[in-house]
């Protein structure tokens, strides 16, 4: 448990300076880019996203293989390491091949682009495509870092990546060239060298991960097998959000797209706050699940999903209420494209009701059989973008795609605890009452009293925000300690604070 507050500690040292960094980059880039020229990016990044659905499921099944054989011990964990990277170089070949067919003729053809700027996309594609590369060639090297617990690394390289990001926002603010293409180089920049450092220190502090040209088949054909199923699942998830985007690029233009991808950046920079402490606790799992430990995984995976939730609580509850004032502030009053606020409400919704099953999902992982997992949590996921396409072209507005994603993800809860009763003899009548009934029961008291809070102290002015975001914090604070906690756990965790 200490290694675990401790790990917590580092990821959120991360978090804390990636979202400092997003949050001053975001505010730049809408002034140097503006609107339409951000939408552009976004959609052409979304594209690119799209190729990646089978390689985001084998960026799970790496990971899960790396921890699992290190929890066995780690004898076969330079084969298991060398035969991914192997795997990654073939799947970003595979990528490349895609971008430069299928990407440029959708770029040129199918995409709702002014025409002055279709040339400038193509080349955006380009730098875009780079900087996902990079990002597919760590994968091992972070599954590594994670497996053996080394969050501190994380925190290390982040400074480098924030550092990288605030230097790209104000030199396209001054940049005399194509900003939108200078944009996309210097983003493509800063993915290659976070990729080298992250092999730097691994090289340096891992013996055992070491890159060799060793090709394990039979590695090989269980991570392919593992990822075809969990594709089935992360894919739904990926091609949901991007195929929404594609739609929304579609049904109401570019500027609705920034709109969306402003969304996107509130809803990821707040959901590292739980996957700060998820990401700690998953080779916790994973290690004790190899080691047959079924109780002690099944109290993790319990306690995982309680505080996942609550940590994301003391962010989402006081963000909701006062969206409106900050987001003026954060974009600049006036420069807010429409519907922006509604969709950062809803997203910050939608992150809360997927905290609850994140550690769902790593049991599932955990074990290796996952077919039935994720081809039932795939397939509802899956439903958001005939339903996206029926709302949009009935003239709903274009954040009602997240409503969409709220209400699936909320009916993916009790089927997946169904598959893992049926499949792991998994205590979900237990999970049901000892977690569900009481996240709920915190959620509505911290939900409550904010909303009433907005009454007396209604958040639209600093004074009056700062109020009332200090007020919710300590609303949920309480809420979860004193309602969400059992007495040990409330110990425990003043504990840790105290000592931090």
């Amino acid at each position: 448990m200490r290694q675990l507050a401790k790990n917590t500690v580092f990821l959120y040292l991360r978090m804390f300076i990636l979202l400092a960094a997003g949050l001053v980059t975001s505010r730049v880039v809408l002034k140097a880019l503006g609107a339409e020229e951000l939408g552009i990016y976004s959609a052409v990044a979304g594209l690119v996203s799209l190729f990646t659905l089978l390689t985001g499921s084998l960026t799970v099944a790496i990971g899960r293989f790396i921890t699992f054989e290190l929890g066995r011990g780690g004898k076969n964990l330079k084969t298991v390491f060398s035969t991914s990277v192997i795997v990654q170089l073939i799947l970003s070949a595979a990528v490349i091949v895609l971008v430069e067919t299928v990407g440029l003729w959708w770029v040129r053809h199918g995409m709702v682009i002014p025409q002055e700027r279709i040339g400038a996309a193509c080349i955006v594609l380009q730098f875009v495509a780079v900087s996902l590369v990079a990002q597919l060639v760590s994968v091992p090297y972070n599954a590594a870092i994670v497996a053996y617990e080394r969050m501190d690394a994380f925190a290390y390289i982040s400074i480098l990546e924030g550092a990288g990001k605030l230097a790209v926002a104000f030199l396209i603010a001054v940049s005399p060239f194509d900003k939108l293409i200078f944009y996309s180089l210097l983003l493509a920049l800063v993915s290659v060298l976070v990729r080298l450092a992250y092999g730097i220190f691994c090289r340096r502090s891992f013996p055992e991960v070491r890159f060799t040209r060793v090709f394990d088949k039979e590695v090989f054909k269980k991570m392919f097998s593992f990822a075809g199923w969990t594709f089935a699942g992360s894919g739904s998830f990926v091609a949901a959000e991007h195929g929404g985007n594609m739609l929304i690029n579609f049904f109401s233009g570019p500027v609705a797209n920034a709109a969306w991808l402003l969304s996107v950046q509130v809803k990821g920079a707040v959901e590292k706050f739980a996957d700060s402490f998820t990401t700690a606790i998953k080779p916790q799992i994973t290690k004790s699940f190899a080691q047959d430990r079924k109780e002690q995984t099944r109290s993790l995976v319990f306690t995982g999903s309680r505080v996942s939730v609550f940590l994301l609580l003391l962010v989402v509850c006081p963000l909701f209420f006062s969206a409106g004032f900050l987001t003026e502030f954060w974009l600049g009053k006036g420069s807010v494209p429409p519907g922006t606020v509604a969709f950062i409400r809803l997203a910050l919704l939608d992150v809360l009701a997927r905290s609850v099953s994140f550690t769902l999902g790593t049991f599932s992982s955990a074990s290796g059989d996952v077919r039935n997992y994720q081809l039932t949590v795939g397939g509802i996921i899956l439903l958001n973008i005939p339903i996206d396409f029926i709302l949009l072209k009935m003239g709903a507005p274009a954040y009602s795609i997240f409503a969409v994603a709220l209400f699936l993800d909320l009916l993916c809860i009790p089927a997946r605890l169904l598959v893992l009763r049926r499949q792991f003899s998994f205590p979900a009548g237990r999970f049901f009452r000892e977690v569900l009934l009481n996240e709920a029961l915190v959620v509505g008291i911290t939900f409550g009293s904010a909303w009433a809070l907005t009454k007396i102290l209604p958040p639209s002015t600093w004074a009056g925000c700062l109020l009332h975001m200090a007020a919710s914090v300590l609303i949920a604070a309480l809420a979860c300690g004193f309602v969400g906690l059992k007495p040990e756990e409330r110990r425990y965790w003043l504990g840790v604070i105290m000592e931090k």
